[in-house]
């Protein structure tokens, strides 16, 4: 049986500078410390945290959407989630992002979701106060 992830965050960043640390190659290797290779348009492949995630972009709208057809090498056989980003831009400039994550296998719910924070939420929120601290210098 599969399950339902979602997740709420709030960055202080634009929804520009958020979609970046999750559909960038580039960001997202550099967040998260593994090769990430991420395509850009609808069809395209995606691989991340050194090919541990692989799966296809089946939407997507630069800074405010995207989904991906997505699959961990330890979901069993044939089994595929899918995973969409959704930003908004909150009112004081910050975004509010929404994962909704359809499909996990139940016995993987928790350590998917402490890898969504661990490998994602909280490095972006330790990246952008980093920069902060950098601009104030």
């Amino acid at each position: 049986m599969c399950k339902t992830i979602k997740h709420k965050v709030k960055f202080k960043a634009s929804p520009e500078t958020i979609y970046e640390y999750i559909a960038d190659s580039k960001k997202v290797t550099s967040l998260t410390g593994e090769k990430a290779v991420i395509g850009q348009k609808v069809g395209s492949s995606f691989s991340i945290l050194k090919r541990k995630v692989n799966g296809v972009i089946v939407d997507i709208l630069p800074s405010r959407r995207i989904v991906q057809a997505w699959r961990r090498l330890d979901f069993p056989e044939g089994i595929f989630s899918m995973a969409s980003f959704t930003l908004r831009e909150t009112a004081d400039g910050g975004t509010e992002l929404i994962l909704t994550h359809r499909g996990v296998p139940k016995e993987l719910i928790p350590e998917v979701e402490h890898d969504w924070k661990r490998n994602f939420w909280d490095k972006i929120h330790k990246e952008i106060q980093s920069k902060k601290s950098i601009h104030r210098s």
